[in-house]
């Protein structure tokens, strides 16, 4: 929770590398100075979120990235948040890492083709990142898979 001062501050410092740009009403947004914004109806890519990412996180409009009725099964009663997949822009389930460097994901709903594409591409470039590492590293957060995301569709993306 940055003050108003401490923000105002931090863009002043960064100068020409940001630049203002339109937002809802009369929200100032910033973006880096350059940079191509797209269009307002351009798709949103699928993506996986790591565990306690701060785009959930910090997010200031509730429900926009995570729909309510997933915010039980992604957000624990201890305030852990779930490595999440992204589709559209929302919350549509979870991952965690698989043996040999693999990637299990768990859709709250039924996807389609183009959205398992999308995550299984991610899944793939996450996994060459993932094939050294210990799997069992998250294994505490392995039984809130144990007890089964009602309605889900599952998949594991080898490494």
């Amino acid at each position: 929770m940055l003050t108003g001062a401490a923000f105002t501050k931090a863009v002043r410092e960064l100068d020409d590398r940001v630049v203002r740009v339109p937002g809802p009403g009369r929200t100032a947004l910033f973006d880096l100075a350059g940079a191509t914004v797209p269009d307002e109806d351009t798709p949103a890519p699928a993506r996986l979120l790591p565990m306690w990412d701060s785009t959930l996180l910090a997010h200031a409009v509730p429900g926009r990235l995570m729909p309510p009725e997933y915010r039980p099964l992604v957000v624990r009663r201890n305030g852990d948040v779930l490595p999440c997949l992204l589709v559209d822009g929302q919350v549509a389930g979870v991952w965690r890492a698989a043996a040999g460097g693999g990637v299990e994901m768990t859709a709250f709903r039924r996807l389609g083709k183009a959205a398992w594409q999308g995550l299984t591409g991610e899944a793939e470039r996450l996994s060459a990142l993932l094939a050294d590492r210990d799997p069992a590293v998250y294994g505490r957060y392995g039984h809130w898979w144990d007890k089964g995301f009602p309605g889900a569709e599952r998949t594991v993306v080898a490494g």
